[in-house]
């Protein structure tokens, strides 16, 4: 395999961060979570000490994209894009992968300035990242590689422990926290989904950049 680099070019030119978007319900954040702006997140994923991995080459799939990969820490397991999933779960996110192999489990975090906040782009299907606020049942809130363009459906606020070095993930949408699926069974076993108002546990997950 021929690993890649991140690049956080992007990232460094960006303002530092604001609450969601208006609408969402506002959630408390526990002590030790602090929002990450782009210079932040740039120095923290560039110190020698930061989590990094080997992964296959996706160079045809962007140009010099800000590539990250997010492993949970409730299952060790690295989040994929399931592409070939058949509808409406088609692009669902799930920590299912017990190592990097590819661009499933590769996403591009685009920061917006205007908003402050991030979209992921998969880079498994070229797709935005969504919240599926509109579904019900085991899938509502689901995570979906599905969008083509960004709106408040694709965006998140990124926030870490330092003490833990810990990530979590926010949408905009709805002020929820990221939450791996641990305990459902099926096809949406770990699935990711927008539905915890706190971060305990299953709303933590490692970052890794890639390394050459």
């Amino acid at each position: 395999m021929t690993p890649v680099l991140l690049s956080l070019s992007a990232l460094l030119a960006a303002s530092a961060w604001t609450a969601p978007a208006a609408g969402a319900a506002p959630q408390s954040v526990p002590a030790g979570w602090d929002k990450v702006d782009a210079a932040e997140l740039a120095g923290i994923t560039g110190n020698s000490a930061a989590r990094k991995a080997p992964l296959a080459d996706v160079s045809a799939q962007a140009e010099e994209p800000e590539l990250l990969a997010m492993q949970s820490l409730r299952n060790d397991r690295f989040v994929s894009t399931e592409k070939t999933y058949p509808a409406p779960d088609t692009g669902v996110l799930r920590a299912r992968t017990a190592q990097y192999t590819g661009s499933w489990e590769g996403f591009a975090f685009e920061f917006d300035e205007a908003t402050s906040t991030y979209a992921l782009k998969s880079l498994a299907n070229d797709r935005y990242v969504a919240v599926e606020k509109n579904f019900t049942g085991d899938a509502k809130n689901e995570l979906r590689a599905r969008s083509t363009s960004v709106g408040g459906w694709e965006r998140f606020v990124l926030y870490h422990h330092e003490d833990l070095d810990r990530w979590a993930l926010q949408s905009t949408l709805n002020g929820m926290f990221v939450t791996m699926e641990n305990n459902y069974t099926g096809s949406l076993q770990y699935a990711l989904r927008a539905r915890s108002t706190e971060i305990a546990g299953w709303q933590e997950f490692n970052l890794y950049t890639l390394e050459p």
